[in-house]
């Protein structure tokens, strides 16, 4: 089933959810639907799943307007961030609710359900009513009401934000491969750019209800065409500077020199901006090529593995991610250390003019 978004708009009292989106899904792909709360990812998979109209576009299953069409007589499942069960049925009876809507044999129907329950590690609670398992336990249950209808849309809104850490990175890794086997069109909503690149596929990000860009996931994150796209996909936000360049050489705010070379070699002379990722911001002067400034430190975040440390350097304020624990002073003086070479590049209209070389690391 190939699924087609033609020029979209979703208006809700006067405020623009969905902005003239037009989108392709094909199927036997993973889409993921990458931005902050409120950009617009959940009014986008309600106006695919037909639980809204749009105000103005199209939506087209392979090639057949669909647009009023309403969501029983598709074959779609959703998932949210929030579980939704029937509290009066035993997990069991969750997960076959569909099958028994579909009319399979019984035999079939219990099949399925062991075979779901058994990839979401639900076999010990069959029995259960929904009010006595914890979050988690919920989440899976709804997931794998979902996954036994065999739907050609499967719709994720954020599924596994309430699973614990381990659980959550294997289905990352299981639901694309399970859903991918069946020739669905798979599109899961997220907040998080590293959940969007374990996944991989396709990413869309989204903006204010609109789409900035959209394609292979990797290619989207390490060709963002505009600035709006590469705020969505960084996390910690990428860092920018406004800068000058004159002769290779940059200079950023307060006349901080940002070094040449690596994307900027060839640049003509002009107004550009500068972005480049925190996890690219050194602490430690680690090649000759990297191009020490001076900051302060506003304020330091320790996770344990790595730290977060937040500074402003010529009025300007920038975080750079480093491995291992690095506690610094709220004020003190810090070296940090730049690298040319993994500098995005934008016009003055916040167009992508350079990106780092394929053969840099993300």
């Amino acid at each position: 089933m190939t699924v087609v978004l033609d020029k979209v708009s979703k208006v809700v009292r006067g405020s623009a959810h969905i902005r003239n989106v037009s989108l392709t899904l094909t199927p036997g792909t993973i889409n993921i639907l990458l931005g902050p709360t409120l950009s617009g990812k959940t009014s986008l998979m309600r106006l695919l799943a037909g639980l809204d109209l749009p105000t103005s576009g199209r939506l087209l299953v392979d090639g057949v307007d669909v647009t009023g069409k309403p969501v029983r007589e598709r074959s779609v499942a959703m998932v949210y961030q929030q579980f939704i069960n029937y509290p009066a049925m035993t997990v069991y009876e969750n997960i076959a609710s569909p099958l028994r809507v579909r009319g399979l044999a019984k035999a079939e129907i219990d099949t399925k359900v062991r075979e779901a329950a058994q990839l979401l590690r639900l076999e010990p609670y069959l029995d259960r009513l929904p009010l006595n398992l914890s979050g988690g336990q919920q989440q899976r249950t709804a997931i794998a009401r979902a996954l036994v209808k065999d739907a050609k849309l499967v719709l994720l809104d954020e599924p596994l934000a309430n699973l614990d850490y381990k659980l959550r990175e294997e289905l990352r890794v299981e639901l694309p491969r399970i859903f991918e086997g069946k020739g669905t069109v798979f599109v899961y909503a997220t907040t998080e750019p590293s959940e969007a690149l374990l996944l991989g596929g396709h990413t869309a990000t989204l903006r204010e209800g609109a789409i900035t860009q959209f394609g292979p996931t990797v290619d989207v994150y390490r060709s963002p065409r505009d600035r709006e796209t590469a705020q969505v996909f960084s996390d910690p936000p990428m860092n920018f500077a406004d800068a000058t360049i004159r002769s290779g050489q940059a200079t950023g705010p307060g006349g901080v020199a940002l070094g040449s070379g690596g994307t900027l070699q060839g640049l003509p002379d002009g107004a550009y901006q500068i972005g480049f990722r925190p996890n690219h911001v050194s602490l430690i002067n680690r090649s000759a090529q990297l191009v020490p400034i001076k900051g302060v430190v506003g304020v330091s975040e320790i996770t344990g593995s790595e730290s977060f440390v937040h500074f402003e350097c010529g009025g300007a304020r920038w975080i750079a991610l480093e491995p291992g624990v690095h506690d610094h002073l709220p004020g003190a003086a810090i070296d940090v250390f730049l690298d040319p070479s993994r500098f995005f590049v934008f016009d003055s209209h916040s167009q992508l003019v350079r990106a780092p070389a394929r053969t840099a690391s993300l």
